[in-house]
């Protein structure tokens, strides 16, 4: 199939044609990248859909709540697409859970497509190639993208930059304390979302609510939130509860950004980042292929043995490549 075709049928919604694109641009084939990188070329006029980016604590229901707000958005007559990104072997790059099963009913739904992604053991655990999925996606017609991280190291960082908006979902917290969540990730939090506000953990839900609103009106308030955001808000995925209100802050603040031009600029920047990361990936590919690979051994030799600093064997390296050896 040329590209033609395949980017037509992506625009037709055909979702078999999407699957089919995702795992190209999954692939590592050279040949396979290639077909990728001209798709994606094809593909880059379009509609824009809401990117949302979400991550939680462990045992915090992602899944769960994934699901639920899907459906109440699917309802709405919304096309709803998640990018799950499941928790992978570091040996096989592989994905070990499907999404699929833990989210049966959304699954099931015409107006959704779930996705898992393997990590292909990248920093924080997201998928290289998430990004380029998002764009299919969006290019399919898609109105909402979501994509879940697995919830550690700094797969955060990388999906934030991804997204429109970052929501945190969050667990009742015993007592007054506040849960061990760094402060960088609270920082990029567009919306905290107390999960599990029912039965029980109602309460608690509530504390850590307010407990966590206290600590965001004392973080900061930053040029794209508009009056009283960030904000920390209960809901119950189980009860499908709190799961409009939730929608409709996050619509609050996406019509906000872009009345006061913070939407475009975002696209802009992250469009900028992106361009970065792939020359830097490609940079560390070009290291990999002789004869780069091998200088690089030679020089981490020599600096291994003393003869070199790290510093003098880098600067080396980077003077053959800009020869182009």
């Amino acid at each position: 199939m040329d590209t033609t075709e395949r980017a037509r049928l992506i625009r037709a919604g055909d979702r078999r044609a999407l699957a089919r694109a995702i795992t190209l641009v999954e692939s590592a084939r050279p040949d396979h990248r290639a077909e990728a990188l001209a798709l994606l070329d094809a593909l880059r006029s379009g509609p824009q859909a809401l990117r949302i980016g979400l991550s939680g604590t462990p045992g915090v229901g992602k899944s769960t709540f994934i699901e639920a707000f899907g459906l109440m958005l699917t309802a709405q007559g919304l096309k709803v697409a998640v990018l799950a990104v499941d928790p992978s072997s570091a040996r096989s790059g592989g994905s070990i859970l499907g999404d699929k099963t833990r989210m049966e009913r959304l699954s099931r739904d015409p107006n959704a497509f779930i996705r898992p992604s393997p990590s292909q053991s990248q920093l924080g655990g997201v998928a290289r190639r998430t990004r380029e999925a998002v764009a299919l996606c969006e290019a399919a017609g898609f109105d909402i993208v979501l994509v879940e991280t697995v919830g550690v190291g700094q797969s955060e960082t990388v999906v934030a930059e991804l997204s429109d908006l970052f929501v945190l979902l969050l667990a009742p917290a015993g007592g007054d304390e506040l849960q061990g969540v760094k402060r960088g990730i609270m920082e990029m939090a567009d919306l905290i979302l107390v999960n599990k506000a029912d039965g029980d953990l109602k309460a608690a839900a509530m504390r850590t609510v307010a407990d966590y609103a206290g600590a965001l009106h004392l973080l900061r308030r930053r040029p794209q939130d508009p009056e009283g955001f960030p904000k920390a808000l209960p809901v119950s995925a189980l009860a499908d509860e709190g799961l409009t209100q939730a929608w409709d802050e996050i619509q609050t603040l996406v019509a906000w950004r872009k009345a006061h031009g913070h939407w475009d600029r975002t696209r802009a920047t992250q469009a900028r980042h992106w361009f970065q990361e792939e020359v830097r990936q490609g940079l560390l590919a070009a290291l990999t292929r002789e004869p780069q690979k091998g200088l690089m051994t030679s020089l981490g030799d020599r600096v291994a043995a003393g003869d070199l600093t790290p510093e003098a064997a880098a600067t080396r390296m980077l003077e053959l490549l800009g020869r182009g050896r």
